[in-house]
């Protein structure tokens, strides 16, 4: 088989950008160890596919370097992506916080993706495992013919380039390993430790025996990191029988987890428990109540959660019978409820990984290894992880839109 790019990986942005590369006329062989293709994609978005955001910008990114994504977003946008599935018919939707899904089936995109790589004329090979990568031979490369031999159980093929678009560790389930940053190792690149990130958070077992019977329950709330300056994510809080969960918690956490990586310790959580409210102009407005606190917060706050909340803290009195200083703690309390979580639910409950190859050692440009001529890295298995809400496909199709005009 006469092959000049071999693409190892055939999620999001392995098969944008085998699709993309077949179409300039390269000879493309997908590669992937999983029996069936786009599996990460048919379950996301509860089986519809948040495909794209409206907004997207390097500020719904986390890496160490937050600006190495800017330029592949910029040359291949969210606009883009959606002109691609307006080309193909997918019919589409928009929720809130301009999060963009498939009106039928995630199996729209999976659909588009093959039908762009028949396109270009890409051939498979799945499932087939990928069992080292080497340089080609000397001869191969003086020749100009080849830079790498790909050996798999289903042969070693050849290749000018290679697109290493592996993932990470998120979903093991789904066929998640950490064979992208070997293969990075192996050619020198740094490895930014790989984490869970949108991922739930576990509570240490004295909060939970409180909130434990609170499974369930969802309230709206803003979440944050006690320290730093990450973002505040104003969205639902669900309760677990192992801790917190639901969409502010999810963002959150990529964030909570990112603390390592500044040299220090993981801090508090935050919980805004009235988003927009100064609670304590709210409970001096009701310092004469008569009304316990549990029974006030039920009018902004699920009752059950209310209540089990003030039990917590040992609030029961009516509120005309708080002193003032007690108001005050409440009104902290309120603005800035703080957990210190025990640690996440790792990657089996992760949406996405934290983490991943340097973004130091590859071209913002192409995402080649600066060090390693025709050796590219895109999508999830780079450090560069996006907020719930389409951002982490989209840094798929324009890491792989970029990489494909490059191999």
């Amino acid at each position: 088989m006469d092959i000049d790019v071999v693409v190892i990986g055939a999620g999001a942005a392995g098969m944008m950008c085998a699709a993309q590369a077949g179409k300039r006329g390269r000879r493309v062989l997908l590669v992937d160890h999983w029996p069936t293709i786009g599996e990460r994609i048919r379950v996301s978005g509860g089986g519809r596919c948040n495909f794209t955001n409206r907004q997207v910008s390097a500020d719904h990114f986390l890496s160490r370097n937050p600006h190495f994504c800017r330029s592949a977003l910029a040359r291949f946008s969210s606009r883009d992506f959606l002109a691609l599935v307006d080309l193909h018919g997918v019919a589409w939707h928009e929720r809130e916080h301009g999060q963009l899904f498939c009106d039928r089936s995630a199996r729209d995109i999976v659909a588009l993706l093959r039908d762009e790589c028949a396109s270009g004329g890409v051939q498979w090979a799945h499932p087939c495992a990928v069992e080292g990568i080497t340089r080609a031979g000397a001869a191969h490369e003086a020749a100009g013919s080849a830079r790498f031999a790909v050996a798999t159980d289903r042969g070693t093929f050849t290749c000018e380039s290679v697109v290493v678009s592996t993932g990470g560790l998120s979903v093991p389930l789904l066929g998640a390993t950490p064979f992208g940053y070997r293969i990075a190792e192996q050619f020198g690149l740094r490895i930014v430790p790989p984490k869970p990130a949108l991922v739930p958070l576990a509570l240490a077992p004295d909060t939970l025996t409180t909130l434990a019977r609170l499974s369930g329950v969802a309230f709206a709330a803003e979440t944050r990191c006690a320290a730093g300056r990450a973002p505040r994510f104003r969205e639902n809080v669900l309760i677990t029988h192992r801790g917190l969960s639901g969409p502010a918690v999810l963002q959150i956490s990529s964030y909570w987890q990112a603390q390592e990586y500044a040299g220090g310790s993981r801090g508090p959580v935050e919980i805004d428990l009235l988003p927009g409210v100064d609670a304590a102009a709210w409970l001096e407005s009701r310092r004469d109540s008569r009304a316990v606190l549990p029974n006030l917060l039920a009018e902004p706050l699920p009752r059950r959660f209310a209540h089990e909340w003030c039990t917590l803290h040992g609030w029961q009195k009516p509120l005309n019978q708080c002193a003032a200083s007690e108001r005050r703690d409440m009104a902290r309390a309120l603005n800035a409820w703080t957990l210190m979580p025990s640690g996440t639910l790792g990657f089996a409950k992760a949406e996405v990984t934290l983490g991943g190859v340097d973004t130091g050692g590859l071209s913002s440009q192409t995402m080649e290894a600066t060090t390693v001529p025709g050796l590219f890295f895109i999508g999830e298995v780079v450090d560069v992880t996006g907020w719930l809400g389409g951002y982490n496909f989209q840094w798929a199709w324009s890491s792989g839109w970029v990489a494909g005009q490059s191999v």
